[in-house]
């Protein structure tokens, strides 16, 4: 199916180097209008076919027309109005079947009127110029009371719809220059909310969305943004995560090359350029098991292409066999190369001279990450295996295409099977991150045994002359000697450049008194190894994390992470070796016990056979626990039997059980139930977590090494991490630069490392002679500006207030991970920042225009950090905790009243519940026991407002009350659907009516939900 395209296609999806065309300045001004205008002109040039179509009736007729000529079938009328109706737009679809639709099963059965059936295609893949391109603009979509029962909620225009066959694939949001974009992601949340289910629910097909201010352009996919709507309007839960649903993870399209193409006329000659754009539909998304959509950017479609047409000229030139057929992938960590390798393999297994396709991965943790990453993409795409037996009989099987195994199981497939039939077919093969001491033999073996090969490497951290020449083995080669040119790169640097990973800080924490350079001499390198042994060494290091492990692991810090509210992120330990582990282990648990503080400790480890190798590759540790001795195996015995414990579970270290506490722990740290991992070489490298953002080091690590430690901790999560916090205890700070150095650029060091923290807090000057204002400085700025306590008042004066404790945020977010900052910090006193986060609020309500619909585009030029704002968010819990203190008091303490006022006042959970918790305190006598008496006063409140709903609104009161049970126990609202309407009274369906009462309701239960939430354990 794919091969067509590459055989048909000479032009790449992503063009090697884009020269941006010399064109007049756009003067002080343009427009939205003129930026709408000048991209449709464009579009036509590209070849795209406008279309003055601006109501639904007109885009029916158009897809009917367009599905016809694709299908080369006449519907009839009875014909299209069944498939329409069964087959486009049934009533009961959403945003996920839709894009199922088009991106699996976009074949569909059409019912003719004589009985028979024809398969009518939405889209056609196998040869996509087929398809046709379209343009509208100004699309109205009609709401309000009169406009019937599937109406908007208010009318809407959208600005540039791309139809693909008739169908809205693609939309742009535009803004005028100078607007910052994350404004066009919130208005398509506004359109989600109001309008892209109205009427027949077609706006539910898009799968691409755009964004653009004229100068910056991003992309991303429709369940980025659908999962953001789910999170933003669960009301009175309203969400403050930032994973894969939000504006962190939107795109930058470039060139093969990563230079960035922002401007909205460039991004239009390339990304929506006929070619590129129908690739990307069609070819590069990944609809994954979990009904997530996932767009490739760029980098990983240039370096896919570019494996293809490896093979296919290796192929054409019979260079199989050899070097020249092959290559590697420089990728740095994190940056996604498994869904790269996976979408390369999927395609390379596509291609009919192709026989079989290897992936091969490093180690068996690895193999498993890998199979499971897979089976994520897509279920059954892939062939893991549990043994070399199963192994030899997936290379037999014509039927297992792609094969995922490890180079331990391959090298003794090998060696058992002198010959196979395997080693003549035509095999692509693709080694991932494989670094070990032994690959190169390993490698050798291989190509000597297969004929008809391609070898491609994978890899964030290659081998170079500098980094093997410390192996001291003939067998350690570079990664272009063993693979070959280097076909594609995107390093750390692009990486962090295009907020694809975050930055490092690191902290050097120096615990023995000894000369700077001695860990650069390999000179008594036992000796100084039992120094760093020594107890009280270790009693040191443990006590200084402990001391700030809620600082660097930022506890007091709120964001959600799956539908859950937590408090911070997670951290793993690096240590020497298994009798440090073992020792470090036993003094956490014996400093968390003399101190009565919980924290979730777990370690694991096995054997590593070549533990003292010098190279900079992480040394070989597997699932073998047979060659442990009996103390280490004893003592992990006792570890896992802790855990076994805290969770409830049942594993050893015996075989398959070990497997499965690797597993089981794997799952626990991504979901942050551990707080902290102890481990000597396991887990740091391959391992993904996106709760994680601190790394111990207390080992030597270098280049390669170091590199992918250190990346367990970069990945993106939300707008409260940003930056991996990486804590030394060893003096790696020139094997830092010689890493960052050899894997980023001459400049790299600025981009990969944050600044210190006088820089953060002072104000700085960077290579170009800019100047950023630093904490202190914005502090001074609010002051003098605004008084605390004062309310802001005017638009302009506003705008300027979020401006400046905006940026005030974002730094204290970025300095309360440094030592030096005190959080009572005394520029801006705790009292002082709730008064100014209040106003901040407050100001939020005014300029977001909530309660009022014709409001929504006054902020168009300021962001509101609200993440930030929540991260720090007061708990009912604290709230309630302060009235027990008041009536310990016996409501004599008045100034406690104060606080109270001023905590829900700057919090963004509670400021809904503020009648509810005034209501409460007046309540409070010397009789009043606040928990039991919270709950009983808040269950009244609840269960009167919602009778007052119900009578208000003549509801059906048991379907009232069940649709209320599940809405508190999702955590979510929902409007759509056939819930909502069951709780409604009998309306007429036409004149408006249903549709006025609908919304009436649905605003009356959202006040309702967002004020009960959260307050007595639904």
């Amino acid at each position: 199916m794919y091969y067509n395209l590459i055989a048909s296609a000479e032009e790449s999806t992503v063009l090697a180097q884009y020269v941006r065309e010399e064109r007049a300045p756009y003067g002080s001004y343009q427009s939205e209008a003129s930026l709408e205008r000048a991209l449709i002109r464009l579009l036509e040039e590209e070849g795209y076919a406008y279309l003055p179509i601006h109501d639904e009736a007109e885009l029916i007729a158009n897809l009917r027309t367009q599905l016809s000529v694709l299908n080369d079938y006449a519907f009839t009328d009875a014909e299209w109005e069944r498939f329409f109706k069964t087959s486009i737009a049934p009533a009961s679809d959403g945003i996920t079947a839709k894009t199922r639709r088009i991106q699996t099963d976009y074949i569909q059965n059409l019912r003719r009127d004589d009985g028979t059936t024809k398969n009518i295609r939405l889209i056609d893949k196998e040869n996509i110029h087929n398809n046709r391109l379209q343009v509208i603009n100004q699309y109205a979509v009609e709401g309000g009371a009169d406009a019937g029962e599937h109406a908007a909620a208010h009318t809407n225009r959208y600005d540039v719809t791309i139809l693909v066959n008739g169908l809205p694939l693609v939309y742009l949001e535009l803004k005028r220059r100078g607007v910052e974009i994350r404004q066009a992601f919130n208005q398509i949340r506004r359109y989600q909310r109001d309008s892209f289910w109205a009427g027949a629910g077609l706006y539910e097909y898009v799968q691409i969305f755009v964004i653009s201010n004229g100068t910056n352009t991003k992309y991303y996919s429709n369940t980025t943004r659908a999962s953001h709507i789910r999170e933003m309007d669960a009301a009175g839960r309203k969400a403050s995560k930032k994973t894969s649903n939000s504006f962190e993870f939107t795109s930058y399209w470039a060139d093969a090359g990563n230079r960035l193409i922002t401007d909205l006329m460039d991004f239009g000659r390339t990304f929506l350029a006929r070619h590129t754009l129908l690739a990307l539909l069609t070819r590069y998304c990944v609809f994954t098991t979990e009904e997530v959509l996932m767009l490739m950017r760029p980098y990983q479609i240039a370096a896919t292409e570019r494996i293809l047409s490896r093979i296919k000229i290796s192929s054409n030139y019979k260079t199989w066999g050899r070097i020249e057929g092959g290559g590697y992938i420089w990728h740095t960590t994190g940056s996604g190369k498994t869904l790269t390798s996976f979408k390369t393999a999927q395609l390379a297994s596509a291609m009919p001279e192709i026989d079989k396709v290897l992936f091969v991965v490093d180690r068996k943790d690895l193999d498993y990450q890998t199979m499971k990453e897979y089976d994520r993409f897509e279920k059954g795409a892939a062939n893991g295996n549990t043994s070399t037996a199963v192994l030899a009989r997936q290379l037999a099987d014509d039927g297992a295409r792609i094969v995922v195994t490890t180079i331990q199981k391959l090298s003794n497939f090998i060696r058992q099977n002198r010959t196979h039939p395997i080693y003549g077919k035509h095999v692509v093969l693709i080694f991932d991150e494989c670094h070990r001491s032994q690959f190169g033999e390993m490698h050798t073996a291989i190509t000597k045994a297969f004929k008809k090969y391609h070898v491609f490497g994978f890899t964030g951290t290659p081998i170079f002359a500098p980094n093997a020449a410390g192996a001291g083995k003939p067998s350690a080669r570079t990664t272009p000697q063993l693979f070959g040119d280097k076909l594609h790169t995107y390093t750390i640097v692009n990486a962090i450049n295009d907020g694809n990973v975050l930055p490092f800080r690191i902290d050097y924490i120096n615990t023995m008194k000894s000369k700077d350079d001695v860990d650069d001499k390999e000179v008594r390198a036992i000796d100084r190894e039992k120094a760093l042994a020594a107890p009280e060494r270790i009693r040191a290091v443990t006590k200084y994390i402990l001391a700030h492990f809620d600082q660097k692991t930022m506890r007091s810090k709120a964001y959600s992470l799956k539908g859950q509210r937590v408090l911070g992120f997670n951290s793993m330990f690096a240590v020497a070796s298994i009798p440090v582990c073992m020792a470090y282990y036993e003094e956490f648990r014996r400093q968390l016990r003399e101190a009565g503080r919980s924290l979730t400790i777990a370690t694991i480890f096995s054997y590593a056979a070549n533990e003292d190798d010098p190279e900079d590759a992480l040394p070989d540790e597997d699932f073998d626990t047979a060659g442990l001795d009996r103390t280490s195996r004893d003592f992990l015995d006792d570890a896992i039997a802790d855990y076994n414990a805290q969770f409830h579970t049942n594993f050893s270290t015996d075989g398959d059980s070990f497997q499965n506490y690797y597993k089981d722990l794997s799952q626990r740290m991504k979901k942050r139930e551990i707080d902290l991992l102890i481990v000597v070489n396991m887990f740091l490298t391959g391992f993904d977590a996106t709760t994680l953002n601190t790394l111990w080091v207390d080992k030597n690590l270098k280049y390669h090494g170091l590199i992918q430690a250190f990346s367990r901790t970069n990945r993106i999560l939300n707008s409260v991490k940003t930056f991996g916090n990486i804590v030394a205890f060893r003096n790696l700070a020139k094997a830092t630069d010689d890493a960052i150095s050899l894997f980023g650029d001459e400049n790299a060091e600025s981009v990969v490392l944050l600044r210190g923290f006088r820089d953060y807090y002072d104000g700085y000057d960077d290579e170009k002679g800019q100047h950023h204002k630093g904490y202190a400085e914005l502090i001074a700025e609010l002051r003098a500006k605004f008084t605390v306590g004062e309310q802001v008042l005017g638009e302009v004066a506003q705008k300027d207030f979020v401006r400046i404790f905006g940026s005030i945020l974002r730094l204290r977010n970025i300095l309360t991970a440094f030592d030096d900052f005190a959080e009572d910090d005394p520029l801006l006193p705790p009292r002082d920042l709730q008064d100014y986060q209040s106003a901040y609020l407050d100001i939020h309500h005014i300029l977001t225009g909530q309660g009022n619909a014709e409001k929504e585009n006054i902020n168009d030029d300021v962001v509101f950090e609200l993440e930030l704002i929540r991260q720090v968010d007061v708990s009912i819990d604290y709230i309630l905790m302060l009235v027990e203190k008041y009536h310990a008091a016996n409501g004599a303490d008045k100034s406690i009243i104060g606080v109270i006022d001023r905590a829900v006042g700057s919090s963004p959970e509670l400021r809904s519940k503020k009648e509810l918790i005034d209501g409460f305190i007046a309540t409070v006598n010397t009789d009043t026991r606040v928990m039991e008496d919270w709950r009983r006063y808040v269950t009244e409140k609840k269960e009167k407002a919602l009778a007052s709903i119900v009578a208000e609104e003549n509801l059906k009161p048991d379907e009232t009350e069940q649709f209320v049970a599940s809405t508190f126990r999702d955590g979510r609202l929902k409007t759509t659907g056939t819930a909502i309407d069951a709780i409604l009274p009998p309306v007429r369906r036409f004149g408006g009516g249903r549709a006025a009462k609908k919304r009436s309701v649905i605003e009356k239960l959202k006040d309702f939900f967002e004020k009960f939430m959260g307050l007595v354990g639904e």
